[in-house]
């Protein structure tokens, strides 16, 4: 077992979770509800995974240059940083709510066709935020709509009120800006919403990837109160606001000495473990989407690496994508040297 005690971390100070409530005027139901589309059912055939993969029509939305790529069923998905965060942010907001993967997939491509899977914060009209709602529409002040969280939930507040999930294909309910000049429409981004959800949420293992080439500022090398390092800290709290609360390890108030490989970044109260047992598929999900918001907010976050289910990603190596993980002990349970039942996440110093 890696050193540090595993527990289950208290919630955040001041309780950080961006919550929605009922605040959702009724005004926005009734906007998506009355202009909700009626979308077929009829999906492509996917590629081969031996064939190229089809890329994604994502250019006519591009923003920056291209810096993630999700991978999936045959096709690729390229994204800038910008993009890759906010995807991954509405694809975890859909699986802690308990929301269908249909869900996940009606938001991706609504973000895609309003904004661009950008956080708009100035334009024509009022619409704002990743899916350009409007205050004028019941959504929520300015403000609010641009805090990406607030805006996700309250997409999903109202989708669950206007269709029923899980029974039929939701990505009509996604047209309920007034604006919508972006080329493209749900229905035909659907494909490529479809391969990130799959990527994001874990079903495509080691299939979410980005470049780093961010220059990091030496950090606080002094622990707080809790044995992690400030940056390391707030990585941890990071992952307690998007994913709920969570089991780990590897660290301790006063720091820890012993129970990791030499020069482990665990001594150093720069990493963490997050806890994923028992082994079993449904654990394997939830790992592989924890690692990939990992990956996607990289930048952000300062991770230098992420280790899961015997792959490993640096910074370093960005450019060279997920890599097979070789332990550099064999002493102890294979499992758990290769991290089969734990996430590890680790920053820069």
């Amino acid at each position: 077992m890696p050193g540090g005690s595993i527990r289950r971390l208290d919630p955040m100070p001041g309780d950080m979770r961006t919550r929605t409530g009922t605040a959702i005027l009724a005004g926005a139901a009734s906007v998506l509800l009355t202009t909700t589309l009626t979308v077929g059912t009829t999906e492509s055939t996917p590629q081969s995974a031996t064939d190229k993969p089809a890329v994604s029509k994502m250019s006519q939305h591009r923003s920056g240059h291209w810096r993630c790529v999700a991978r999936a069923d045959g096709r690729r998905v390229r994204l800038t940083a910008e993009q890759a965060e906010n995807a991954s942010l509405i694809a975890t907001a859909a699986r802690r709510r308990g929301l269908p993967t249909s869900a996940a997939i009606d938001a991706l491509a609504a973000s895609y066709d309003q904004s661009g899977l950008r956080n708009i914060r100035v334009g024509k009209g009022d619409g704002r935020g990743l899916f350009r709602q409007s205050a004028s529409e019941g959504w929520g002040t300015a403000q609010r709509i641009g805090d990406r969280n607030y805006a996700i939930n309250a997409y999903y507040d109202v989708l669950s009120r206007v269709k029923k999930l899980g029974a039929t294909p939701v990505t009509g309910a996604a047209r309920k800006v007034k604006r919508a000049d972006l080329p493209g429409s749900p229905a035909k981004l659907r494909a490529d919403a479809r391969t990130l959800s799959a990527s994001l949420l874990g079903s495509s293992r080691g299939s979410f990837t980005c470049n780093v080439d961010k220059e990091f500022l030496k950090a606080s090398p002094r622990l707080t109160a809790i044995g992690l390092v400030p940056r390391a800290r707030a990585v941890l709290w990071d992952l307690e606001r998007h994913f709920g609360p969570q089991m780990v390890g590897g660290f301790e108030p006063r720091g820890v000495n012993s129970g990791h490989m030499e020069g482990s970044a665990h001594y150093e109260g720069r990493a963490v473990d997050i806890f994923f047992r028992p082994i079993n598929p449904v654990n394997k999900l939830r790992g592989w989407a924890m690692a990939h918001y990992l990956v996607a907010h990289a930048e952000r976050l300062g991770v230098s690496t992420v280790i899961f289910d015997a792959k490993i990603w640096t910074a370093e190596k960005s450019d060279e994508g997920w890599r097979h993980y070789t332990p550099q002990s064999d002493i102890g349970d294979r499992k758990i040297l290769e991290h089969r039942d734990h996430v590890h996440v680790d920053v820069f110093e």
